[in-house]
């Protein structure tokens, strides 16, 4: 006989009823271990005692059942599932899906935990999930100023004393040096005024470890990938001129070193600024730069695996000027006009490099408001005018169909309308004259 695989209740009554056998327990008290009558108990002891452990295996075991799928569906199941919805871990169809599958599109109805003994019997499923795809730790670099981590922290950092803000974190990778600046939001100016500060400081990095946010790289919309150009932002425009390679990060974990440097600001940070009871962004910037942040990399940075260092020499201060700054291209009106948002510039007569209408000119704007206009890199000279007044309303003629008033019709005095109503009246008359009372007269 071969060997009898038994369930895990059915292995204890064996183990119960062989101590019922060893005289160590009687019946009634094996029924009570069990779990079931004393009429059971003995029907149970009974099998032992005639089969042995194999007479308590469940008599429907190994049979098949009378409700069972004909072995024809079950192939033609099988087959379906190996054909259609099998292959590796990651692309394979589950038991419940591919049951769905197999009732919409094959005409085939089965029940999901159904398919599921088959599929793992035939071997087309396991219970292994799809792996998680393994990451590895990214070594640091080994230059300081080869890979510099950029991102921004929205925190309370103020605990109710002041307005809520964003601090812009600026990490080197190598060497764990931070530069930090609170403002309001995650703007534009706030990252490129981060970026020109560490610039000042260290010099211009080789490149920038980002988030995926428009703000400093985006994917290239339809119109942009059929045409084949590369996506860029005012940020990614101002580092393409500083040659600074963005680099965007595709997970959290990716940027692990500013997200850890993040924790420590808003454990640390926090609390000296409540020490200090600050209350607004100015007063913790002048708190930052004087003392937390060279207190800060004193005790948090590190030295480089390599001493060269891989910053580049800083441009001048009018350099950076006109490298931090918005710019934004503008179409010369006929009347050598430019819009720009919502405000109008006169182009006035130029000496040379004149912008013909129709062209093409640069507008830019500085980070304190300043306007400038280039045409093929040369300076324009304009005056901002006021917008066009819109005309009036009134000197405009009505617009839609012209509502129709209409008098109410009253019939004239001979309409034969009225001949009904005349008719009443006079009947009325009659017969209040013949309800008058006659006086009586004596004779004469």
């Amino acid at each position: 006989m071969g060997r009898i695989e038994m369930s895990q209740e059915e292995l204890r009554r064996v183990e119960v009823l062989a101590r019922v056998k060893s005289d160590q327990l009687r019946v009634v008290d094996a029924g009570r271990l069990m779990g079931v009558s004393y009429r059971q108990a003995k029907r149970l002891w009974k099998r032992y005692r005639e089969e042995g452990s194999p007479g308590l295996k469940h008599r429907s075991a190994g049979r098949a059942s009378h409700r069972a799928y004909p072995q024809k569906i079950r192939r033609r199941v099988l087959r379906l599932v190996r054909e259609k919805y099998s292959g590796p871990v990651g692309e394979r169809f589950g038991p419940t899906l591919a049951a769905e599958h197999l009732a919409s599109e094959d005409g085939v109805g089965v029940d999901a935990e159904t398919l599921r003994r088959w599929m793992l019997a035939e071997g087309l499923w396991s219970r292994e999930r799809k792996r998680r795809k393994h990451r590895r730790r990214r070594e640091r670099k080994e230059h300081f100023g080869e890979l510099v981590q950029m991102d921004g922290s929205f925190h309370d950092w103020l605990e109710g004393r002041g307005p809520e803000g964003c601090l812009i974190d600026m990490a080197d990778d190598a060497t764990n040096t931070t530069w930090a600046q609170l403002g309001e939001q995650e703007t534009i100016w706030a990252a490129a005024d981060a970026l020109r500060a560490w610039i000042e400081r260290y010099g211009v990095p080789l490149a920038l470890y980002v988030d995926w946010k428009n703000l400093y790289k985006r994917r290239a919309t339809p119109k942009e990938q059929l045409r084949g150009e590369e996506p860029i932002t005012q940020f990614g425009r101002m580092c393409a001129k500083l040659e600074i390679e963005i680099i965007a990060a595709n997970s959290a974990q990716a940027k692990g070193r500013i997200e850890r440097i993040h924790g420590t600001h808003q454990d640390r940070l926090v609390k000296k600024l409540r020490r200090k009871q600050l209350t607004s962004h100015e007063a913790a910037n002048v708190y930052l730069q004087l003392e937390y942040l060279p207190e800060h990399n004193r005790r948090f940075a590190r030295a480089a695996a390599r001493a060269e260092n891989y910053h580049r020499r800083a441009p001048r201060a009018a350099e950076l000027d006109r490298i931090f700054r918005l710019e934004s291209e503008r179409v010369v009106s006929q009347d050598w006009v430019v819009r720009y948002a919502n405000r109008y510039f006169q182009l006035e007569p130029q000496s040379r490099h004149h912008a013909p209408t129709r062209s093409k000119v640069l507008v830019c704007e500085g980070r304190h408001g300043g306007m400038a206009m280039e045409y093929r890199g040369q300076l324009l000279r304009w005056k901002e005018i006021p917008a066009p007044s819109k005309p009036q309303a009134a000197s405009e003629p009505p617009r839609g169909p012209v509502p129709i008033v209409r008098r109410k019709w009253v019939p004239p005095t001979d309409h034969p309308w009225r001949e009904a109503v005349r008719r009443t009246v006079q009947q009325k008359a009659l017969r209040k004259s013949l309800r008058r009372p006659r006086l009586a007269f004596a004779p004469p």
